[in-house]
């Protein structure tokens, strides 16, 4: 069963996997009063897989703890077929979860029991970056590193002419690195970029948005490592030469 908000021309839709139905309710109302939302809620894993690969969602919010397909497990098979943005509602304290999460596919997430206005302001961040046009090269060029290749205008990336399939903000944070290759890059900075807001204190998440691309990436041809952690500041994007 679902419960959709009140649509308007630019509505944004939402859907929302939690089994939680007072705090899905919440959650429903809030961002109504919001405006420009419409929301679907789905109580189990099951029907949150089929719904969010079948509907056109600009961005899906997904609590772990389901019972059954728990939210790992969601979040595993929605990646294989779309790649809209996914938050992830976590316990409140539970780092690995979050690490899990972001390693598997997710953009960012929230801790619960969360400030509504948090979540909010999370989507809202989220969807500014998935909706923003993707920047256009007048002359059709592309960023070029070495063997890596970054369509900027389809925001694709090549590693040795193979496609490198990539989630939204794994892609801003290569984006935000590469654009600044050889040259280290703030860790606020890459967050501000990929996730629409300033790191918090523990915050891993462009750490594990790191760890993915040098999954995906591998080594620089020389075997070094492509993406380099630079202790205290952020991390920079080693150049060949």
């Amino acid at each position: 069963m679902s419960t959709r908000v009140k649509e308007t021309v630019d509505t944004l839709r939402v859907l929302l996997v939690d089994d939680d139905r007072e705090f899905a309710r919440l959650v429903a109302e809030f961002l109504d009063a919001e405006g420009g939302f419409a929301v679907e809620m789905r109580y189990d894993g099951g029907s949150g897989v089929t719904t969010a690969v079948a509907g056109d969602f600009d961005v899906i919010v997904l609590d772990v703890g389901l019972p059954g397909l728990n939210g790992f497990e969601v979040l595993k098979r929605v990646r294989r077929q779309v790649d809209t943005p996914v938050i992830m509602l976590t316990a409140r304290g539970d780092d690995v979860d979050r690490i899990v999460g972001l390693e598997i596919g997710a953009d960012d997430y929230v801790a619960k029991p969360c400030n509504l206005r948090e979540l909010v302001a999370r989507i809202r961040a989220i969807l500014r970056r998935s909706r923003t046009p993707p920047a256009v090269d007048p002359d059709g060029s592309a960023r070029v590193i070495g063997d890596l290749r970054i369509e900027v205008g389809s925001q694709t990336v090549y590693l040795d002419g193979t496609l490198v399939p990539l989630t939204g903000a794994e892609y801003l944070v290569l984006d935000a690195l590469t654009d600044s290759a050889g040259r280290v890059v703030e860790k606020d900075s890459i967050a501000c970029h990929a996730l629409g807001r300033r790191i918090m204190p523990y915050d891993r998440s462009v750490d594990a948005h790191i760890a993915n691309l040098r999954k995906k990436l591998g080594l620089l041809r020389d075997g070094r490592q492509r993406i380099k952690t630079i202790r205290g500041r952020g991390y920079l994007y080693v150049t060949t030469a």
